[in-house]
């Protein structure tokens, strides 16, 4: 029999490509005759290049949940549900992380499996907290106080800005996206703004060319850095032997002394493409790689940060990650689904790019409002 070759494209960080290899070896080794070769491509490629290119060249692709959209519309992926039993998918639903699992069903169909889950969560560096006697900030208010003291870090690329945008505006008491002419009201859009602006303004300049690996990387290897309020959450930084110094994943902090700040949900889904020439196989790896089983023990293992929730409670998961996992599953669960229509993706391309420029204060917060306005409009019909 002819040996099946599969080819996958992921991300360019541990997290992305370290379990992906570790697992495709094993799955070999299980079913000799398949091999699976997984390439890696830069974060920014990641989020910049379009998916539906790469379809016609690999079978399987790490995806971010916004692409449905497009997914639906062109069909260039498999919607797994007409391959993968019914029972399978209850079961990943049922232990979905958060919105994982749901995020990637759109239109009626499920495009991709949650094999990965993320959300901006805090950080922070204990042994520095304990040197000093410092409290770790629980409050909006302490965290821009020790801002102020030049011991947060933070990052600042466009996108970044963005995910935050929509955390701050939910802080302010309205959901993005619920208007077809703007991202959200005026008002509560200059009220995020501003928001930002009391944080943003008192961190170094450097970190608006930082995203949240350069941030995680800085903070756990130097000791300038104690705290950073939100970034998207790596569980490698909190595990022996892949950090210097190792740190420590907790909640979002308390805003307006009332409720916890709620993040932009991220992770990755692992789907099949529409042009494979072994979708048996494709669909076969997926299914197992997200297993529960395969989750909780080879996947984080190896580096990975799995989707299934079995894995974010079980107990030797949480050992190597130092409660990476315990600690920020309420996070998980109360995180904001980004929209998932077919043209979304446009707006998110471009719209951190004035809330960047009104933060380093080259336009203001009402021109920065109406430039996402306006490239809102350009696909919001789509």
């Amino acid at each position: 029999m002819a040996e099946i070759v599969l080819n996958g494209i992921t991300w360019a960080h541990s997290r992305g490509i370290t379990p992906l290899v570790a697992a495709a070896q094993r799955f070999s080794e299980l079913h000799p005759g398949i091999t699976i070769n997984w390439k890696k491509r830069s974060l920014q490629e990641f989020a910049d290049y379009p998916l539906e290119k790469l379809t016609d060249h690999y079978d399987l692709l790490i995806i971010d949940h916004p692409w449905v959209g497009c997914a639906a519309a062109t069909g260039t992926v498999l919607p797994l549900d007409e391959y993968l039993p019914a029972a399978y998918l209850e079961d990943q639903a049922g232990n979905s992380t958060g919105d994982s699992h749901e995020s990637y069903f759109y239109e009626g169909h499920q495009w991709a499996l949650a094999i990965d889950a993320a959300t901006p969560a805090a950080s922070y560096r204990a042994d520095l907290f304990s040197k000093h006697h410092t409290p770790v900030p629980q409050t909006w208010q302490q965290v821009i106080a020790l801002a102020k003291q030049g011991r947060v870090a933070i990052p600042a690329i466009p996108i970044d800005l963005l995910m935050n945008f929509y955390m701050f505006s939910i802080a302010h008491g309205e959901t993005p996206f619920q208007q077809l002419e703007q991202v959200i009201s005026h008002h509560t859009g200059i009220k995020a703004l501003e928001t930002m602006h009391s944080l943003y303004s008192l961190i170094d300049k450097q970190f608006f060319n930082c995203n949240p690996i350069a941030v995680a990387e800085l903070m756990s290897t130097t000791n300038d850095y104690w705290y950073c309020p939100f970034a998207y959450c790596y569980s490698n930084y909190a595990r022996k032997g892949y950090a210097k110094y190792l740190l420590t994943y907790t909640e979002l902090v308390l805003f307006n002394k009332k409720e916890h700040l709620r993040s932009t949900i991220g992770g990755t889904g692992i789907a099949v493409s529409s042009s494979t020439k072994h979708k048996e196989a494709a669909v076969q790896f997926a299914s197992w790689i997200c297993s529960g089983e395969i989750q909780r023990t080879l996947y984080v293992q190896h580096g990975g940060q799995p989707g299934h929730r079995s894995a974010w409670l079980d107990e030797p998961a949480n050992a190597i990650t130092n409660n990476f996992f315990k600690s920020l599953l309420h996070t998980m669960d109360s995180g904001y689904m980004r929209p998932r229509y077919n043209g979304y993706l446009h707006f998110q391309d471009h719209a951190g790019q004035p809330l960047q420029d009104y933060l380093l204060n080259k336009i203001s917060a009402e021109q920065a409002l109406e430039k996402m306005n306006t490239i809102y409009r350009q696909r919001a019909n789509s």
